[in-house]
C-alpha cells in the first residue's frame, strides 16, 4: 500500500532536521578547546611544529589549541587515542610519516590509517640531507656513489633505527645506486649527526637543523637532500634527483588527521584555518628556519598521498627484510 505524503511527512521532517543540525554544528564549531595529539615527546620536531602553529590556530579559531603529548611505540599510542575519539572535530592528530611506516613494521594495530581517519590536510615537509665526513672522497653524489661500488661493504651509513626516515633515507639509495654500504643505528638524530663529524661512519642522513652548527664549522659535508624539491634553508644544494637518481624522494612530514566521520564542513574549516596559518609569511619563515617546507593542500590530495606513502613504505620495507613485529 502506498504510504500518503502527510504519513511520509515525519520521515522527511526529520532527515532535514538532521541535515540543519550538522549544518549548524559545522557553522558553529569549534564552541570549546580543540586538542591536538602528539605521538612524541615535548622537544622533538611535532612538539615544536605543533607549538609553533598553536598561537595563531588558536587565534583563528577562536578558542585555544591543547596539545597533547602521548609518546611511545613510535606514535601509535597517540594514533590510536585519535582513533577511538568522538567524531566532531575536537580530537585531532598531528601525524608523521612514521604512523605510514608502522603499518608494516607491526602486524598488529588497533587502528587502520585509512578506515578509522579522515584525512585533513599535509602540513610540511621535512627533508633531510645526506652528508659525509670531510675526509671521505667525493664531491658530490656520483663520486659517492661510484666509490661505493669500487668499495662495496666498506662504507657505512648512519641512521635512527629500523624504519626510521634516515634508515629508509639509506636503504633507498642502496637500492636505486646499486650499491652495498652498512646501516649503524644510533639513539637520536643528534648522535647520528656526531657520529659523522667526528668519522664513525663515512655519511649520514640528517635533519637539517640538526646539521647547521657542524656545517659552519666544517666538520661535515653536504651533498644532497633528499626531498623532491631543494630546501629553502640551503637552496644552493642539489636533490639526490637532480645528483644522478632520478625519482629518489624521501622526507619526513607532518599533517593532520580526524577521527573518521567527522562532518565534511567541519574538516574544511579545519583546513582552511591551517592553510591560512601556514601561509602567514611570519610563519612560514619560522617553519622554513627549522628545515621545513610548508605544504598544505586538500584533504583529496593528503588523502591519495597517505596511501602512497604506505604502499611505497611496505614494498622498501620488504625488499630490505625489516620483520614486522
Amino acid at each position: 500500500m502506498r504510504a500518503s505524503s502527510w504519513q511520509l511527512f515525519p520521515v522527511f521532517a526529520g532527515l532535514i532536521a538532521g541535515v540543519s543540525a550538522v549544518d549548524s554544528v559545522a557553522q558553529s564549531y569549534p564552541v570549546k578547546p580543540v586538542r591536538m595529539v602528539l605521538g612524541f615527546s615535548a622537544g622533538g620536531l611535532s612538539d615544536v611544529l605543533a607549538r609553533l602553529l598553536a598561537p595563531k590556530l588558536s587565534e583563528q579559531l577562536g578558542q585555544p589549541l591543547v596539545i597533547e603529548n602521548r609518546p611511545g611505540a613510535s606514535g601509535s599510542i597517540a594514533t590510536q587515542r585519535v582513533a577511538t575519539s568522538p567524531a566532531d572535530g575536537y580530537t585531532l592528530l598531528l601525524m608523521t610519516a612514521a604512523d605510514t611506516v608502522t603499518p608494516a613494521l607491526r602486524a598488529k594495530l588497533g587502528y587502520d590509517l585509512e578506515r578509522d581517519f579522515a584525512p585533513v590536510t599535509l602540513v610540511v615537509i621535512a627533508p633531510f640531507v645526506l652528508l659525509v665526513h670531510p675526509s671521505v672522497p667525493a664531491r658530490n653524489v656520483k663520486e659517492l656513489i661510484a666509490l661505493a661500488r669500487a668499495r662495496p661493504g666498506k662504507l657505512s651509513y648512519g641512521s635512527v633505527g629500523a624504519g626510521s626516515t634516515p634508515h629508509l633515507a639509506g636503504e633507498l639509495m642502496k637500492a636505486m645506486a646499486k650499491i652495498n654500504i652498512v646501516n649503524v643505528p644510533y639513539k637520536g638524530g643528534a648522535d647520528n649527526v656526531i657520529a659523522a663529524a667526528s668519522g664513525q661512519v663515512d655519511m649520514s642522513f640528517a635533519s637539517i637543523p640538526s646539521l647547521l652548527p657542524l656545517l659552519e664549522a666544517g666538520r661535515i659535508r653536504p651533498l644532497a637532500v633528499t626531498s623532491a624539491r631543494r630546501a629553502s634553508l640551503l637552496p644552493a644544494l642539489p636533490t639526490l634527483d637532480e645528483s644522478g637518481l632520478p625519482g629518489y624522494d624521501r622526507s619526513s612530514w607532518q599533517g593532520v588527521l580526524a577521527p573518521a566521520g567527522v562532518p565534511k564542513d567541519i574538516i574544511a574549516r579545519i583546513v582552511a584555518v591551517i592553510g591560512s596559518v601556514v601561509d602567514n609569511p611570519e610563519v612560514k619563515q619560522l617553519l622554513i628556519k627549522q628545515g621545513l617546507e610548508p605544504q598544505t593542500g586538500t584533504p583529496e590530495q593528503f588523502g591519495a598521498f597517505i596511501r602512497r606513502e604506505l604502499a611505497k613504505n611496505a614494498e622498501l620495507i620488504r625488499s630490505i627484510g625489516v620483520k614486522a613485529e
